[in-house]
């Protein structure tokens, strides 16, 4: 005897942008909370990024007297603060400091977490959400430029574990992403830079124009001008989910995995440098390497090659790290090729790297050499004596 189940289902969520969320006049967070639940009073709890919290000492407050106006919506225990950055995810500590705060604070399925923060605790905060009560409604509310354009827009939670990246998680969308542009103007510098490398990516492997409109505004954006860096997070996050909802694979069950170009090597050395390294800094790094490679192999022109490490440089990224070779510096880091094996063991399947043959023009490959990845490195090193970028 057999029974076959055969079910689908549909997801849907608003990605939005707005100014001073927690305005009292601002009904974008009320309306996200009365989307979805029929219940006589909804409970909400927050977790919020201690980064964050500490620039914005009355933010707190702000949610508290948010939250009192708004009828049939009860905040459920004071906001809970934790670490930011990856310290919320190499460890369980903020992910069982979260799961305290949803059973104390009683968040069933039809209450919220609300997460506001950078990527890590959007992650982290999401990761607990999905696995309490086998899934609570999350919202997130991110207040960097890489979890606004990036990582906040797309299904994905999870913490490090084993040494690993994101080797614990779930692919569990949220009820809404509300994007607050007003969190950005505390940002340091290191921090409003460290997002473009995803727009940059984005651009390479999606949209040639978008690349443009990066070459052309790159004084504007590192001059810190408001609406040029809107105008990239929205055109990021837009390239981002249109390749979640169109992909066919928002789950990632294939072996393709395009928004990772540049990541292999990314998350290796974001390990090696025990996370000294910003993601986004990181990811300009990879980016370069599979750069320099592409061009070595012939799969990538010179001219386009010059204008994407130009453009990375322009914006202020350190394109080599030491990292990636040996402790002589004359032969790549055996440590970095495991990078390879680890991309491919998390995605499953066989190795699939996405690299790029023209700008906007990503190409699949299955694998790499490793004495070509030494040679791009040893590009780079040079490339960064001679102050080429």
């Amino acid at each position: 005897m057999k029974i076959s189940q055969n079910f689908s289902v549909s997801y849907s969520y608003d990605v939005q942008f707005t100014k001073d969320l927690f305005d009292l006049n601002n009904e974008m967070l009320l309306e996200a909370l009365s989307s979805d639940v029929q219940k006589q009073i909804i409970k909400v709890a927050f977790v919020i990024d201690k980064g964050l919290n500490d620039c914005h000492p009355l933010l707190i407050g702000r949610i508290e007297n948010y939250i009192k106006r708004l009828d049939g919506i009860m905040l459920a225990a004071p906001p809970l603060v934790v670490k930011g950055g990856e310290q919320a995810k190499n460890t369980t500590e903020e992910f069982n400091k979260t799961l305290s705060l949803i059973n104390q604070a009683k968040i069933d399925r039809h209450s919220y977490l609300v997460a506001i923060g950078g990527g890590a605790v959007l992650d982290m905060a999401g990761f607990a959400a999905a696995v309490s009560h086998r899934g609570i409604r999350h919202i997130r509310i991110p207040t960097t430029v890489l979890s606004q354009n990036d990582s906040g827009v797309g299904v994905k939670n999870g913490i490090n574990y084993f040494g690993k990246k994101n080797f614990i998680g779930t692919f569990t969308p949220p009820v809404a992403v509300l994007n607050d542009i007003s969190f950005l103007t505390t940002l340091n510098d290191r921090d409003w830079r460290s997002g473009i490398a995803e727009a940059v990516k984005v651009a390479l492997i999606k949209d040639s124009k978008f690349f443009d409109w990066l070459e052309n505004n790159t004084p504007q954006i590192n001059n810190r001008d408001l609406d040029a860096m809107q105008k990239l997070i929205c055109q990021c996050a837009l390239l981002h989910s249109q390749h979640i909802s169109s992909g066919n694979d928002p789950f990632e069950l294939g072996s393709s995995r395009p928004l990772d170009f540049g990541h292999w090597s990314a998350h290796k050395l974001e390990q090696l440098t025990k996370f000294e390294l910003k993601h986004g800094e990181a990811v300009a790094i990879g980016m370069a390497l599979d750069v320099v490679y592409a061009q070595q192999i012939g799969l990538l022109d010179d001219d386009s090659h010059d204008r994407i490490i130009k453009l990375l440089g322009d914006f202020g990224f350190e394109l080599f790290h030491s990292q990636l070779l040996d402790s002589n510096a004359s032969a790549i880091n055996s440590e970095l090729i495991k990078g390879l094996e680890e991309f491919r063991e998390h995605l499953g399947g066989e190795l699939t790297i996405t690299l790029i043959e023209g700008i906007g023009q990503q190409i699949e490959i299955h694998e790499m050499s490793a004495q070509v990845i030494e040679q791009a490195a040893l590009i780079l090193k040079q490339k960064r004596q001679l102050h080429a970028y």
